[in-house]
């Protein structure tokens, strides 16, 4: 029954980013390996910021990059690349690409959407907290500034990390599991796990084996996996 009500809750929390053909939707998704996902093998554990590695069954951290994004507030902007600030003060640095594409709601723009202040949403390569971005989609600033979600716990340089489970973890999970996906699938997880908890970036999606996926997410200390169903619709963080 909590599960139910969670996901309830959740899926109108992820309006604000909709997906397919809402106001601010992963639209014409373009990423350098198309289609609903690549499998890519997994490696040693690697540390992340806001994530130490644990002592046992490694950390699901995957090294070189794949596909995410980060949601955030234009710091700058230069000739081939802008800055962004998480609403949980993770700086990110995204590099513009020839190929990349720009949106404001529904309707094609260009680059000249970045303006300091302005709210946008980066989809594509991630590597650490930089983004060559396929698309960049231009969202409403709401008045007061983007609040980081009650939920997320922002990152603290020597604090431990959080350490909490809500909703639905498939029960078959284990850090490490799965197979990274890329394309229009890792953008749909990733817009929905944004939308339900901003602040971190996203530096990877896996699939796992009942067919739902790990959004993970780092530069938090907490959630650092949102799971995703076949709906699209976060179901669980820990």
């Amino acid at each position: 029954m909590f599960s139910r009500r969670f996901t309830r809750s959740i899926a109108t929390g992820a309006a604000a980013i909709a997906i397919g053909g809402g106001a601010y939707g992963v639209l014409n998704a373009t990423t350098a390996s198309a289609g609903s996902g690549t499998a890519t093998a997994a490696t040693s554990p690697a540390a992340t910021p806001g994530q130490p590695v644990p002592g046992n069954g490694g950390s699901n951290a995957r090294s070189g990059p794949a596909a995410g994004g980060a949601v955030g507030t234009v710091a700058s902007v230069s000739t081939s690349s802008f800055t962004i600030s998480t609403s949980a003060g993770q700086k990110v640095t995204v590099n513009k690409a020839s190929s990349t594409t720009y949106r404001k709601g529904t309707s094609s723009s260009s680059a000249s959407v970045l303006r300091r202040g302005q709210s946008v949403l980066e989809l594509g390569t991630t590597n650490g907290t930089t983004i060559t971005p396929s698309q960049v989609i231009a969202q409403p600033t709401k008045s007061g500034g983007s609040a980081t979600s009650s939920a997320v716990v922002p990152f603290q340089r020597g604090a431990p990390s959080t350490s909490k489970q809500v909703g639905q973890i498939p029960a078959n999970y284990t850090q490490g599991s799965g197979t990274i996906v890329s394309g229009t699938t890792a953008n749909k997880a990733t817009a929905a796990a944004l939308a339900a908890y901003p602040g971190g970036v996203v530096d990877r999606v896996v699939q796992l084996s009942n067919g739902e996926y790990e959004v993970h997410n780092i530069g938090v200390n907490w959630p650092h996996h949102v799971f995703v169903n076949q709906a699209f619709k976060v179901v669980g963080a820990n």
